[in-house]
């Protein structure tokens, strides 16, 4: 019997000729399988069209003999192999189980051994495609963008591998070339075509120096294991892989590069936190007589979580008697680096705002509503997270005796936090922005704006119109305080 597959990882129809095979009685040695690179040329089984169906009887008899689930799954993966044997080797598989039916419980057998061999094969060689393959930004005649990789996998995975890439680069126009099957994506559909020469590989572009660059920066000399490597990264796959060109130059210095790591100093540690003097706790119910004894005194505060893990507490700055205290949200890494407010991005928006306004930085004091920076992990990267409504409760009691310190005339709020913890109540900034609000205690009035973070983070287009209203607020805040006072 000559079977003739029309195409070379057509599972459905090695299915449905293996079926007809099967339920005929045709055992393996009597099939002698071939597959055809070009649609159209296969020939007939049974003396018949290769699509025709089995009698009647035939069919029933083949639906008395089931195989596993897995079988199918597996079949799915060797025939993906570029092994030429594959299909006789699946129908003698199939064979064996429809006649041994102990076979299927039998994890030592020789050939669903190889069978399980041959799928792990193809899936490594569908995983190091995903790993390996390099675009390279090409214009095209129309000009179109496109991007464009070549790789040349062990086995016939491209059509198995492309809708991974199509819903990994979604929004991309690209082509995988390989030397016997490429896969075209327009953004709608995948396209399937011949093999391509390697000399239709693209030149490199922009893009790969700088993929270049930042693999030699990543690259670690002291966890440098060369054989794991190798296994990782085969050297058939080297020269279609820019940063290959890298590995030997990187590998020869990697003994000298890491000995300068050893012989290089300490660098200073992100975080050290002295032990807390007992006499330097907070007494219950005593306020600070100082500011030097406030910021000790909120240093040593745990009366939420915060105070635990950041560096340390971040107390205001600006002389005593300041005409104006402005109050923002909370210390930022930087500041909870350095124990000093408004030093990072923020404040320095916030420098140059008041240099525009001629206002001095050292005569008014700085303020946070929160004394310690809170924060999220991502890496090494502590990324700023905005206090709890709690949290920030548990702090208002320190700035409360930083303004009784200080005496200012007048408090200036940098943000929906600080303004909740100066007026007691929530605060919606845009709409209460920009106006004396006479609603404390003790008198002193309170203009609510933005904290300069908040401009930061709008896009570009909206940041110019948006810092010139917030210097209009400030400018309020400097330069109506005697108006304010008598309203």
């Amino acid at each position: 019997m000559h079977v003739r597959l029309d195409n070379l990882v057509d599972l459905e129809a090695f299915r449905g000729h293996a079926r007809q095979l099967l339920a005929a009685g045709v055992p393996p040695e009597g099939v002698e399988w071939n597959a055809a690179q070009a649609a159209g040329d296969a020939t007939d089984l049974f003396g018949a069209s290769s699509d025709a169906a089995p009698p009647a009887a035939l069919a029933t008899a083949a639906e008395r003999q089931p195989v596993p689930a897995w079988f199918v799954e597996l079949c799915g993966d060797v025939i993906l192999h570029r092994d030429p044997q594959r299909f006789a080797f699946l129908y003698r598989l199939l064979w064996r189980l429809s006649h041994e039916p102990a076979l299927r419980h039998d994890p030592l057998d020789a050939d669903l051994m190889q069978a399980r061999q041959m799928a792990k094969a193809v899936h490594r060689d569908i995983h190091k495609m995903r790993a390996f393959v390099r675009f390279t930004r090409v214009l095209g005649d129309d000009g179109l963008e496109r991007h464009v990789a070549w790789f040349e996998p062990e086995h016939r995975i491209v059509e198995a591998n492309a809708p991974f890439f199509a819903r990994r680069f979604a929004q991309m126009r690209w082509a995988i070339l390989t030397p016997e099957r490429c896969v075209e994506w327009n953004g709608q559909a995948l396209a399937f075509q011949g093999g391509a020469d390697r000399r239709e590989k693209p030149p490199p572009d922009a893009g790969e120096q700088l993929w270049l660059t930042y693999y030699e920066h990543i690259f670690n000399p002291a966890r440098l294991k060369l054989a794991m490597m190798r296994r990782e990264m085969p050297r058939r796959y080297w020269h279609n892989l820019p940063e290959a060109a890298l590995i030997q130059p990187l590998a020869e210095a990697a003994a000298a590069r890491s000995q300068s790591m050893i012989e290089a100093p300490p660098t200073a540690p992100r975080r050290i936190r002295a032990p807390i003097a007992l006499h330097l706790r907070p007494a219950a119910g005593v306020a600070p007589a100082s500011l030097g004894e406030l910021r000790a005194a909120a240093h040593a505060c745990r009366n939420c979580p915060i105070g635990a893990l950041a560096t340390q507490a971040v107390c205001g700055e600006g002389p005593l008697g300041a005409t104006h205290m402005l109050v923002g949200e909370q210390p930022g890494d930087q500041e909870d680096l350095a124990g000093r407010p408004f030093v990072g991005p923020a404040g320095r928006l916030l420098d140059r705002a008041m240099a525009q306004l001629g206002w001095a930085r050292d005569t008014v004091y700085l303020a946070n509503a929160v004394k310690h920076f809170k924060y999220e992990l991502r890496g090494k990267r502590r990324i700023h997270k905005t206090a709890g409504q709690r949290e920030a409760e548990a702090c208002a009691h320190w700035l409360e005796s930083e303004i009784s310190l200080v005496r200012p005339q007048a408090l200036v709020a940098l943000g929906a936090t600080a303004a909740r913890t100066l007026l007691g109540r929530p605060v919606a900034v845009q709409a209460e922005r920009g106006a004396w609000l006479h609603e404390r205690g003790d008198g002193l009035p309170v203009l609510v704006t933005l904290h300069p973070s908040a401009l930061l983070r709008l896009p570009d287009v909206e940041r110019a119109e948006a810092f010139e209203r917030w210097l209009t607020d400030l400018a309020l805040a400097r330069g109506t305080l005697s108006a304010a006072a008598t309203a």
